[in-house]
């Protein structure tokens, strides 16, 4: 779901897009590790250590992206309505990482 539809809008992340894919495809191999180890019938236990490795690389992009996502889409709008005069291009960035960090704490 977004709410910008340009196809060549650059992201507060694209600096450090490659260190993303870098992260995520490293959490897509644990997880891919744990249903091995499922299948292998392994320890409860270490299964769960594992689950909780990945839940916390997972919060660690999220806090990483929702950062960006204040230092430059926030600030950006920000920016612009000091230009413009209107706050309202600013309220819909702070509802949007408001939002956010509401998913995350669920």
């Amino acid at each position: 779901m977004t709410t910008e539809t340009e196809a060549a809008v650059e992201r507060g992340y694209t600096a450090d897009k490659d260190a993303y894919l870098r992260r995520l495809k490293r959490i897509e191999g644990q997880v891919r590790g744990i249903a091995r180890m499922v299948d292998e019938d392994q320890y409860c236990i270490d299964i769960l250590t594992q689950v909780a490795a990945i839940n916390k690389a997972l919060h660690a992009v999220s806090i990483g992206l929702l950062q960006e996502h204040i230092q430059h889409c926030v600030v950006g709008a920000a920016h612009e309505a000091t230009a413009t005069g209107d706050p309202t291009a600013v309220d819909g960035k702070v509802k949007e990482a408001t939002d956010a960090i509401s998913r995350l704490l669920r």
